[in-house]
């Protein structure tokens, strides 16, 4: 079994939601992954500011304890409702200072990305990413849906690895240009 600290790269997949922001550390070469640990951050029914403000603090405290070099998070790219998308919007800005504060280099990645790294389809459900996430690291269970959106995206940044920053944000291969 892979050790932790012989894989190269250190990542954090980071899944912003207003309530439940999933994260996962994992240790990768690009073609090996190991969970080191991941969650959920649950701010429940704190008002809006200090929700913020707690999932601030909680990223900082992963990056802090655990260093990650690279910091992998999912973009927003559709949302029904306006207030709903702004609350992720602000959620991720949280997400995404917490990583630069603590030395980071962030990347983004659209969720249909992730999906097609991880599941080999860009419209796979939740049920097949937690299945996919399972298997690749071989988890003794099966995660919660943000910990293992979290997870994917993570994974998602691990397969891109080498891949350059330009032709690694496609959606699908459709959208890639050389």
């Amino acid at each position: 079994m892979t050790t932790f600290r012989s894989l190269s790269h250190r990542i954090l997949g980071i899944d912003p939601g207003s309530r439940n922001t999933g994260f996962a550390v994992i240790d990768s070469d690009g073609k090996h992954s190991v969970r080191v640990t991941s969650g959920c951050i649950r701010v429940g029914e704190h008002p809006w500011p200090e929700r913020l403000g707690l999932i601030f603090d909680q990223v900082a405290a992963i990056v802090a304890e655990y260093q990650p070099q690279q910091m992998a998070v999912e973009q927003l790219i559709f949302a029904r409702d306006p207030t709903a998308a702004l609350k992720i919007g602000q959620a991720r800005g949280a997400v995404l200072c917490a990583g630069l504060k603590g030395g980071t280099v962030v990347h983004e990645y659209s969720p249909k990305s992730v999906k097609l790294a991880v599941v080999g389809s860009g419209g796979a459900d939740k049920a097949q990413v937690q299945h996919m996430v399972r298997v690749l690291l071989a988890l003794s269970e099966t995660p919660g849906e943000d910990e293992a959106d979290a997870l994917a995206i993570a994974l998602c940044h691990a397969h891109s690895l080498g891949i350059p920053a330009r032709k690694r944000a496609a959606a699908s291969w459709r959208d890639w240009r050389p």
